[in-house]
């Protein structure tokens, strides 16, 4: 039944099977060797390999378990083992093919050993990392090989590349505590310190008193919660809160400069959000130098420049943010907005027209719209010249506030578009300066009227 299920590659199915004919005949050396073939199939070689010592101790002759044994102890890198094994296969059979090319693949590998230690030595880390490849493919189980190349990655700089070579190593070596240290720390210096702190746990696991592990784990801990609860007061719009959390974070890490980076872009997202124009402006700049290629940082400083009514530099910003990527949506349409509030800038610009800023609230607009209908209500003028001109300012202040004070108008406005604008109306047509209510109090030019200061 085990080989009808091992043949139908139910591999599963037919280790139990074989499991219950190891027990049920414990001296026969083929259930041994079966069942060291399903856990090979099944990747689990260290299984396999007490399976194979127990054939080929119950048959000292059977050159398919020495070979097979010297072929794992090969790809472990336990050149000694393996040595022994193809060895004893040839003493059996001289002319065996395999035994012949492994033991040359073995002699292979320890040249290759050699050399690449030696030129580790002289520091020349690219000339070991190609030696290197050709002796992982010969053992690839060897943790010895990866981490002397994960070691040249590292001095090179690669730290990606250090961190797909230390991986496997966690598990070819046991108990191998200083992998996942150096994981960690390699983690938590190119910013990424929820993995780091995945690792460092994996330490502890092993030995909960490692001061090493423990210490780097005190740190990354707190270092990844004041991030984390940085980032939770940002999705609450609780922006001040946020940016004392990114502060506090920078102490925490001073010495690694992408958690300076990371804090000093998200303070200039929350300083753009919390709608400080001229502070936020300070801040995206810096994270701007330090991150050149960064599209929410220059996303989030155009957003300031728009608060600022500089309108050219957040097209600039845009821009250059679509230069990067071209197919970020949010870029797209912040780029369209801020095109159209610099075209709108040139014509009638109902912020400058009260003399407020963009972020003022409803109360401060009727508080300016109040002061400067009155100072240029029509009847506080003589002349027929500047009954006109005090009109033309009187329509454009009444227009500022019908629109700054209706949302949906207000809106419009805020995204480039001039509701009163007759351009942007059906039909078009128009005056510039058309009365935005139902009537035109000035049609007959008697200016004889009572005023309300709604």
């Amino acid at each position: 039944m085990g080989r009808k299920l091992l043949a139908a590659g139910q591999l599963a199915e037919a280790l139990s099977h074989y499991h219950s004919a190891v027990e049920g005949d414990p001296k026969n050396y083929l259930t041994y060797y079966k069942r060291a073939t399903i856990y090979l199939a099944m990747g689990k070689f260290r299984s396999a390999l007490p399976d194979l010592s127990k054939a080929i101790e119950l048959k000292p002759d059977f050159l398919a378990a020495r070979l097979q044994r010297g072929n794992i102890f090969l790809k472990q890198g336990n050149t000694e083992e393996a040595k022994q094994d193809f060895e004893a296969v040839l003493q059996s059979d001289p002319s065996h093919k395999e035994a012949q090319s492994q033991l040359a693949r073995l002699t292979e590998l320890e040249v290759s050993m050699q050399e690449a230690q030696a030129a580790y030595q002289r520091t020349d880390y690219s000339g070991a990392i190609r030696i290197l490849e050709q002796a992982i493919e010969i053992s690839p189980w060897d943790p010895e090989a990866k981490e002397l190349r994960a070691e040249c990655y590292l001095m090179l700089g690669e730290y990606n590349k250090a961190i797909l070579d230390l991986k496997p190593t966690t598990k070819l070596r046991a108990d191998n505590r200083a992998a996942f240290l150096k994981l960690s720390q390699l983690y938590y210096g190119l910013g990424e310190h929820e993995e780091a702190l995945v690792q460092v746990r994996e330490c502890l696991k092993l030995d909960q008193d490692d001061k090493a592990c423990f210490a780097h784990y005190k740190q990354a801990k707190k270092l990844s919660k004041q991030l984390e609860t940085a980032e939770e007061h940002v999705r609450a719009q609780r922006y001040e809160d946020a940016i004392d959390k990114y502060k506090a974070a920078m102490k925490t890490e001073p010495q690694v400069e992408v958690y300076t980076t990371k804090a000093k872009a998200r303070i200039c997202h929350c300083l753009s959000k919390s709608k400080q124009p001229q502070e936020a402006i300070d801040v995206c700049t810096e994270a701007h130098q330090r991150d050149p290629h960064n599209i929410f940082i220059l996303r989030d400083r155009a957003e300031a420049y728009i608060l600022n009514d500089e309108f050219q530099k957040a097209v600039e910003d845009y821009q250059e943010a679509k230069e990067f990527d071209g197919e970020n949506e949010e870029v797209k349409e912040g780029l369209e907005r801020a095109q159209k509030l610099l075209k709108q800038s040139k014509k009638r610009d109902y912020y400058k027209i009260l003399g407020i800023r963009r972020n003022d609230n409803k109360q401060e607009i009727l508080k300016a719209y109040r002061k400067l209908a009155q100072q240029w209500h029509p009847d506080n003028f003589q002349s027929e010249d500047e009954k006109k001109e005090a009109e033309k300012k009187f329509i454009d202040i009444a227009a500022a506030k019908e629109v700054l004070t209706d949302p949906d108008m207000r809106q419009k406005f805020d995204a480039g578009e001039d509701p009163l604008d007759p351009e942007n109306q059906q039909g078009g047509g128009g005056h510039p300066h058309q009365w935005p209510f139902e009537f035109n109090p000035f049609g007959s030019g008697n200016f004889h009227f009572k005023f309300h200061f709604n």
